[in-house]
């Protein structure tokens, strides 16, 4: 079919085969007639429409492929674009292929999604690439492993980033078999704390110089752990799982090893079991949205100014100079007040979620978000002490210090009968002839030290709600030498926000009732 569509048939019995969207054609050189005239498009059918729908799936990953140049003319065969190509067409090559592989991820994202609504069993699981595995062949294929391998018997240098490509696919194929949506991710930040705290505590109950340098070198550890962590700003489970796995296993020894020796009645067992329960409840709820900021459709429509027509007026009246002075005036008034306003609302723009913090409030990096009346984020609890949930949280480390120091108190009674309380942590005689006692008293100093830790923590809260400061404020105050501080910086005095002892607790109380909920349209 050299000619045109219309030569030599006409246009209703000429027929032709179905086309995609795709039709390739021969540079221009191949084509040109003796008559100059401009080159015939040569068209040719790639797909019909019959063919199973794989093929054209395949056709167009290969097609749309990032690296395929979409000029027409450049190559032995130059592919038009497709519609989702067409929009990108003329933008320069990276973000085209940046848009082409956004389109990529999104349909592996639908498919994905179709495979968990075609069920999974308690077993299989959508890995990383968003295709169907099983728990059971978590040690197959995996490419990484083998060429770290190969490279460690041949004694050739590891790649950058074969450790972190290595730990992201262990990571991902460790699962637990769940009976709902399939094996579920285990996170391997909570594996240490299940194994070590046992390990290291039954460790420090042979021996009390054993004990001694265990308890030492626990703390080291976990502050190590602290600064690898903060300086990368990644969430981590490790210390949430440590404080709850700490508070269940001293609640099991308190059950196995100090109740059975007759020394604790069943309203001592009933405080300290009420103490637990009211902590986890706690917990659980400071562990709820702190209060993220959210775009409100009010603020977005706030920095758009109607200014109404003027009022119909003689012109002849004082010759027009009364109205337009008063009219200059107010549109000056007006022009400094958006002047103001959108200088705090440039200062207070949060250019990572796009909206415009309100005063106080700040931005999570470890979190990735705004928190109104942010306070600090707390790695006990993986979450941020917002203004939902601080007072929660200030409830949580009281239960927690009254439980503890009670179940202390209560063991030490148990182990050290002949000693006082306040004496026992110190001198004991004769604890280390038994194992069960040496283990009771160690795990006495081990939660006497988390106590301290916690007690602290309580301590300056209290004191910069007294202050109606944050935390975030006090540091921020300390560093720019903005603010009165006493007693090595315990003690920070900003003086913004402060309305008195009884006024700030007042507010502290109150602040959790002032939030909107958050309507369906704010969670889209």
């Amino acid at each position: 079919m050299r000619g045109s569509p219309g030569r030599g048939k006409s246009a209703s019995t000429s027929r032709r085969k179905p086309f995609s969207c795709f039709a390739a054609f021969n540079p221009p050189s191949q084509h040109q007639d003796l008559e100059g005239r401009q080159p015939r498009i040569q068209l040719r059918p790639i797909q019909e429409h019959n063919e199973p729908r794989e093929a054209e799936k395949d056709a167009r990953n290969e097609r749309c492929s990032p690296d395929r140049d979409f000029r027409p003319g450049v190559g032995r065969l130059a592919a038009a674009p497709c519609h989702v190509c067409s929009g990108v067409q003329s933008q320069p090559l990276k973000q085209r292929q940046a848009a082409v592989l956004s389109f990529m991820k999104k349909q592996a994202k639908k498919e994905q999604k179709e495979v968990e609504e075609e069920g999974l069993c308690c077993c299989e699981y959508v890995n990383r690439h968003g295709e169907r595995s099983h728990i059971a062949t978590c040690c197959c294929d995996c490419e990484d492993l083998d060429d770290a391998c190969d490279r460690f018997f041949k004694r050739e240098p590891q790649k950058p980033e074969s450790l972190s490509q290595i730990a992201t696919v262990v990571s991902d194929r460790i699962r637990v078999p769940w009976l709902w949506g399939g094996a579920q991710k285990l996170d391997l930040s909570i594996v240490p704390p299940l194994i070590l705290l046992p390990a290291l505590l039954h460790l420090a109950a042979l021996h009390f110089l054993l004990g001694i340098v265990v308890l030492m070198a626990l703390p080291g550890l976990v502050l190590w752990y602290y600064y690898f962590t903060h300086r990368k700003k990644g969430r981590t489970l490790f210390f949430l799982s440590l404080a709850l796995f700490s508070l269940a296993y001293m609640y099991y020894l308190f059950i196995w090893e100090v109740l059975p020796r007759g020394d604790v009645g069943r309203v001592e067992l009933v405080a300290v079991t009420s103490g637990v329960i009211l902590t986890l409840l706690a917990l659980l709820h400071t562990k709820r949205d702190p209060g993220v900021v959210r775009l409100d459709n009010d603020d977005v429509h706030s920095t758009v100014t109607y200014y109404a027509p003027l009022p119909d007026r003689d012109s002849s009246f004082n010759a027009g100079r009364q109205e337009v002075s008063q009219t200059a005036a107010s549109r000056a008034g007006s022009t400094e007040q958006e002047g103001a306003e959108l200088e705090s609302s440039r200062r207070n723009w949060c250019s990572v979620c796009r909206v415009v913090r309100p005063p106080r409030a700040g931005h999570c990096r470890i979190c990735g978000v705004c928190v109104l009346r942010l306070d600090h984020h707390c790695v006990w609890i993986n979450n941020c002490v917002g203004q939902a949930n601080h007072r929660s949280f200030l409830l949580t480390l009281v239960f927690f210090l009254f439980t503890s120091l009670y179940g202390i108190s209560l063991a030490l009674q148990s182990v050290c009968p002949r000693q006082n309380v306040l004496t026992a942590l110190l001198y004991c005689p004769g604890v280390y002839n038994q194992y069960s006692t040496a283990l009771c008293f160690t795990c006495a100093w081990y939660s006497s030290m988390v106590t301290g830790g916690l007690l602290h923590l309580l301590l300056v809260q209290l004191i910069n709600i007294s202050h109606n400061v944050t935390e975030r404020e006090a540091r921020a105050a300390l560093r720019e030498k903005t603010a009165r501080s006493a007693y090595w910086g315990l003690v920070v005095d900003t003086g913004v926000y402060t309305q008195g002892l009884r006024g700030n607790w007042s507010e502290f109380i109150s602040m959790g009732d002032k939030l909107k909920p958050a309507s369906p349209a704010d969670l889209v």
